[in-house]
């Protein structure tokens, strides 16, 4: 589990294609101080497994899947990514729950600056606006961020969309501080909403706790 609290941005060193999967190796060195084979480190929103970490680049295995379903699948060598390793126990949640499991991408549409921060407008795919909610939170490509403003679009115009404001410490630690419009950037919206809907559209009664009992017999 993450918090959306991006810890440095990263540097793809290299990839190998292995077929139905690539090799990824990325330069981290704050992520990379304590990581060792099996650690999970958020990967511009991805949460990739360690394979092996040394001298400051880990690398990971990441499959087709993934490659096809997220903006990994278009690094290349010096490609720059947003990086956070897994929360620690006992740690301070500075950000929302975020799992690192991208649920779609969105596409960058508008960037509007102002004195002190950028707002950012992102189209994301219509099956996902209804887990977006002003006040909210999304995590795009890993970064944990409010939600301003909800466009749902409508039957003939232009597809949903959502903005968020980037404080300056955003626009300088993370990759949007350089997203340009046209990109693709990984969405992950609130599992808590995800869970609710699940919740309210079950018709099966709720189970029954067997705390305290010993089991069932």
């Amino acid at each position: 589990m993450f918090t959306g609290i991006v810890e440095e941005q990263g540097v793809v060193v290299h990839l190998v294609d292995r077929g139905d999967s690539v090799r990824l190796a990325v330069r981290g060195p704050l992520v990379t101080s304590d990581s060792q084979a099996g650690d999970s480190i958020s990967v511009s929103g991805c949460c990739l497994t360690v394979v092996d970490s040394a001298g400051g680049v880990f690398t990971a295995d990441v499959m087709r899947e993934t490659l096809n379903r997220t903006s990994l699948g278009g690094l290349e060598p010096g490609s720059r990514v947003n990086l956070e390793r897994a929360v620690a126990a006992g740690s301070r949640l500075g950000g929302h729950i975020v799992q690192g499991h991208v649920d779609a991408t969105g596409t960058l549409v508008e960037r509007t600056a102002s004195a002190h921060w950028e707002v950012l407008r992102v189209r994301l795919p219509a099956e996902l606006a209804r887990y977006v909610a002003v006040k909210g939170s999304v995590a795009v490509d890993g970064v944990s961020l409010t939600v301003i403003e909800v466009g749902d679009g409508d039957d003939t115009a232009e597809e949903p969309s959502f903005t968020v404001s980037l404080i300056p410490s955003t626009l300088e630690r993370t990759t949007l501080g350089s997203a340009e419009v046209g990109d693709r950037l990984n969405l992950e919206v609130d599992i808590i909403a995800k869970y609710v809907e699940r919740l309210l559209a079950s018709d099966r009664p709720p189970a029954e706790s067997t705390a305290g009992t010993g089991g069932t017999r």
